[in-house]
């Protein structure tokens, strides 16, 4: 009932202590001499360094603060506002994605249950993304009679089982072992770049939304 096709594509702080040093050994001579800065102008100089530095604690080197996993949305990790992590934060750009369409918006996801054979083509990603989506849908098929399903629709899952980013055989596997008359299905309407990677839907959203509790 399922066709397959795995088509793989290859696809400045200054240093005032030195700076006085050298100034001083260079008019030794001359007997110049170098008054210390102002208390007045130390206290300044620490307090503005002081306030400086507690903004850029309280909000991170690059002027944002790390974002909670659960807060983070997929235009945050495009702008480079990471949730905390190991990893450094990386920027992919300063606009929104042309034609963004947001995978962590539950209004973006087709969830409909089809009879076997559902005559449903599935074609893998790109290998920097992974996971499946649909090619074409059969003529005659319970798919095509169901209607929901579109051409270009990313699997995210195969009843409770996420297929999110897995290779081609294992995630189609889920639905050829399945002993259910119907299979649930859960599908992303928008293209891999907006479902995987920087643009991306999270894990743990991923995961509350198959269990149900994400519902917008």
């Amino acid at each position: 009932g399922v066709i397959e096709r795995n088509r793989l594509t290859i696809n400045p702080h200054i240093n005032m202590k030195s700076s006085l040093l050298v100034v001083a050994a260079t008019t030794s001579c001359a007997h110049a001499f170098v008054p210390a800065p102002p208390a007045t102008s130390r206290t300044s100089m620490a307090l503005n360094m002081g306030l400086f530095d507690g903004v850029k604690e309280a909000f991170g080197g690059e002027g944002m603060g790390d974002i909670s996993s659960e807060r983070e949305t997929p235009i945050d990790r495009w702008m480079g506002w990471n949730a905390k992590s190991d990893q450094p934060a990386e920027a992919m750009g300063s606009k929104e994605p042309v034609g963004f369409i947001d995978s962590m918006d539950a209004k973006n996801y087709i969830t409909t249950s089809l009879a076997k054979p559902m005559g449903i083509v599935f074609e893998e990603n790109d290998a920097e993304f992974g996971g499946i989506f649909v090619l074409e849908i059969s003529e005659g098929s319970s798919a095509e009679s169901n209607g929901e399903i579109r051409p270009g629709d990313q699997l995210v899952s195969v009843g409770a089982e996420k297929v999110f980013g897995m290779q081609f055989e294992q995630a189609l596997g889920t639905i050829i072992d399945s002993t259910e008359a119907t299979i649930d299905l859960v599908l992303f309407r928008g293209p891999a770049k907006f479902l995987y990677g920087p643009a991306g839907a999270s894990q743990e959203w991923i995961d509350e939304f198959i269990k149900g509790e994400k519902v917008a």
